[in-house]
């Protein structure tokens, strides 16, 4: 039986300077991107989530659970509901072209404090 591979996946969106960072945890290591471009918060979760769909298939995972807070990206990646945006579009049609190398992809929302790629990118900037 293969194992499942758990991924976290957070973005988020900075303003001074104007840019996104993205994080992934999986098997107790976190995975940072600081600066992937200018945008908004929900590009950032797109590109988080595309970044954590990367990691599982360059380790070869066959089972993958993708966790993560934001319920609109989640939902669009699950094919509950549909992705309006122009500007996202592009990211779920490259995030469905990117699991097809996974056999079983699994996606689950969690409450912000449960996401542990959320945690890694908070402590990254104390209030």
């Amino acid at each position: 039986m293969t194992e499942r591979m758990t991924l976290y996946f957070d973005g988020g969106a900075r303003v001074d300077p104007p840019r996104m960072e993205i994080a992934v945890v999986t098997r107790g290591e976190t995975h940072i991107r600081d600066d992937v471009g200018p945008g908004d918060s929900c590009t950032a979760e797109w590109l988080a989530l595309r970044y954590a769909v990367e990691i599982a298939v360059a380790a070869g995972a066959q089972d993958v659970l993708l966790v993560g807070d934001a319920l609109t990206v989640v939902e669009q990646a699950r094919g509950r509901w549909r992705c309006r945006n122009p500007q996202l579009q592009p990211h779920l049609a490259a995030y469905r072209a990117d699991i097809a190398a996974i056999p079983r992809v699994h996606v689950k929302h969690v409450g912000r404090s449960k996401n542990l790629a959320g945690a890694a990118l908070a402590r990254r900037h104390p209030r």
